[in-house]
């Protein structure tokens, strides 16, 4: 059987609450006793539970982190990233998803009740904002990561350059000749879908090359979306020689329909994506896209969440962490 603390109080002919003292530091002690205590939990070997001191400390040392599912293909990095700081740290994980809709929510509340963790990080699962700000207005500390719902600081955030993202990838096409994309959005309730749109149409506006809206397609992120998409357009003789995919997964779909049609990528069709996950760089060909520093800004965030435990303020505006372009074979043949 385990050694518990009351048979160390036992031993030592002392209460539980004495030995909880001696463990925490807590409370003017006779140093005879104290010694006693010590000497009695090195004999029988007892081992505190961290969360039972860390409790008695007021600070668990662990982190929550919400988000939607693992199946994203990209929070993977993200969550990747606040672990090489918390452990770094000695701080634990506690990671949620909504995989299980309402019923996974009972559960994160009933550890938020339960004061589980001592400050939470969040990929926003969609319809949960309102109930993240409350938690956070009473009192408990959270920062966002990818704030794709624009929450105009109340709570803190960190992000990447989504306008100035999606204007590079315009920049890097109409250098390279492209002059009429098909442009695949995401959900237009999101904050990033509408920054990405407006970072890349105002390029090619810019250029005297406004896209009209049969070229653009509101999709949804998926690689389903991003074939019918493309499939649509060549149904109904839109002409294009480019695709601007608001994420990898659509222009990964983009580029399964141009091939199937016959369309040389990047000879007919040049295709850019958004996110640059793993997969990005072993599509045939490898995918140019926008990198989000997603380890980046895991890293961040749990940096600053950390250094509000240590008495820093949270910040009352958006950390962002600038995104950059990636050239491949795409939108650049290898003899060009």
């Amino acid at each position: 059987m385990p050694i518990t603390i009351a048979d160390v109080a036992a031993r030592a002919k002392v209460s539980k609450t004495t030995v909880s003292r001696v463990l925490n530091g807590k409370g003017e002690l006779d140093e005879s006793t104290a010694a006693r205590v010590r000497a009695v939990i090195e004999e029988l070997g007892y081992v505190p539970s961290s969360r039972a001191v860390g409790l008695a400390r007021g600070r668990t040392r662990v982190v929550g982190m919400l988000v939607p599912s693992l199946t994203w293909p990209w929070i993977g990095e993200v969550i990747q990233g606040a672990v090489d700081v918390l452990e770094t740290e000695r701080y634990g994980l506690l990671l949620f998803t909504c995989n299980r809709g309402e019923e996974s929510m009972r559960q994160f509340g009933a550890q938020v009740s339960a004061k589980s963790f001592d400050g939470l990080l969040v990929i926003e699962p969609e319809g949960t904002l309102d109930y993240i700000a409350t938690l956070h207005r009473r009192g408990l500390p959270v920062v966002l990561i990818d704030d794709r719902d624009q929450t105009s600081g109340e709570i803190p955030s960190v992000g990447t350059t989504n306008h100035d993202g999606a204007g590079a990838a315009a920049r890097h096409l109409l250098r390279i000749g492209r002059r009429s994309p098909l442009v695949i959005t995401g959900p237009e309730r999101f904050g990033c879908t509408l920054q990405r749109n407006a970072g890349f149409a105002a390029v090619f506006a810019d250029a005297g090359l406004p896209i009209p809206a049969e070229r653009t397609w509101l999709g949804d992120f998926t690689v389903a979306c991003g074939a019918e998409a493309v499939q649509t357009a060549l149904d109904s003789g839109v002409e294009f020689d480019a695709v601007f995919a608001h994420n990898d997964l659509s222009a990964l779909g983009a580029m399964q329909a141009l091939m199937d049609a016959g369309r040389r990528i990047p000879q007919d069709v040049a295709v850019v994506g958004f996110d640059d996950i793993p997969t990005a760089a072993h599509t045939q060909p490898p995918l140019s896209t926008v990198h989000q520093p997603l380890r980046e800004m895991g890293e961040a965030a749990a940096r600053t969440l950390l250094a509000h435990f240590e008495g820093t303020p949270l910040p009352n505006r958006p950390t962002v962490i600038p995104a950059s372009f990636v050239t491949r074979g795409s939108t650049v043949a290898p003899t060009e």
